[in-house]
């Protein structure tokens, strides 16, 4: 069972302000693990109240947090203050989150689109000991045509912190009209990309499809296959490459991007739940 969720402010490396959402259990009842979910392009933590409602019944803490330049967290809407940032931001929160919980318990990264892209960039770098890895729909190839590969050359060398508008469709992001209604009227999303962002995905989604083949930590990939907003063809080139003794893999062919947001959601959280029941 879950008591409502908590936001308070953390202190990042660098003295910025992260603004941070935890769901924890009530008192009393046992914890199986902790899950951090990082947010995907242009949102916020809050979005995902309905995961962490459903970790919360299944006996798992949980943290959201507004990642630099998202939501209530400092930054300029977008931006990218250094190349390593978001990584900095990840490792402070697991680092948190070691301290303050009970010894033992294992930390899983639940990262959705850019979020899960940073999930297993981190993983990938080994920069904090974690015990699972779940990405949905990460964006593993933002799906650049040459003229944006070639603007991403030249404008993080001259223009770091000049934005433009992330390319967002709303209507893609769930097949559920009230979902859509949501994330165009929230006022803590927004639209904005720097060229030093931009650039960090498109090098992390190329860095990580070429571990893939060495892949050690246990991770649940799931993504949408009539995904318009990242290119699925990353997370299939990911699944193909990576050890399947310990990557799980499920495409659900008919959803939009935000599966856990969809109307038919209950079998990717089924899907979740049977996975981690199994390991934890």
């Amino acid at each position: 069972m879950s008591v409502d969720s908590r936001l308070s402010t953390y202190i990042a490396t660098d003295g910025d302000n992260l603004v941070v959402q935890d769901w924890p259990l009530a008192s009393g009842e046992p914890v199986r693990g902790v899950v951090i979910i990082v947010h995907g392009l242009g949102e916020h933590a809050g979005r995902y109240e309905n995961v962490a409602t459903k970790l919360n019944e299944w006996g798992f803490f949980v943290r959201g947090y507004d990642q630099c330049g998202h939501g209530q967290s400092n930054g300029v809407a977008g931006s990218l203050p250094s190349k390593n940032r978001l990584l900095e931001d990840l490792a402070d929160m697991v680092d948190d989150l070691r301290a303050r919980m009970e010894a033992g318990l294992p930390i899983i990264l639940l990262g959705h689109s850019m979020g899960g892209l940073l999930a297993a960039r981190f993983v990938s770098l080994q920069l904090r000991p974690v015990e699972a890895l779940v990405l949905s729909s990460p964006a593993l190839d933002p799906g650049l045509n040459c003229f944006q590969k070639f603007l991403l050359e030249m404008m993080p060398r001259f223009f770091p912190n000049m934005r433009v508008s992330n390319g967002v469709k709303p209507r893609y992001i769930s097949h559920d009209a009230a979902v859509v209604k949501a994330y165009r009227e929230d006022p803590l999303v927004h639209d904005r990309i720097s060229a030093r962002l931009a650039r960090f995905i498109a090098d992390s989604g190329a860095l990580i499809l070429d571990a893939a083949s060495k892949w050690t930590m246990p991770t649940l990939l799931l993504y949408a296959g009539e995904d318009y907003l990242v290119n699925p063809e990353g997370s299939r080139r990911f699944a193909k490459a990576a050890p399947p003794e310990v990557l799980t893999v499920r495409c659900f062919d008919h959803m939009y991007h935000e599966i856990f947001n969809e109307p038919d959601s209950a079998q990717v959280f089924d899907v979740l739940k049977a996975w981690l029941g199994q390991r934890f």
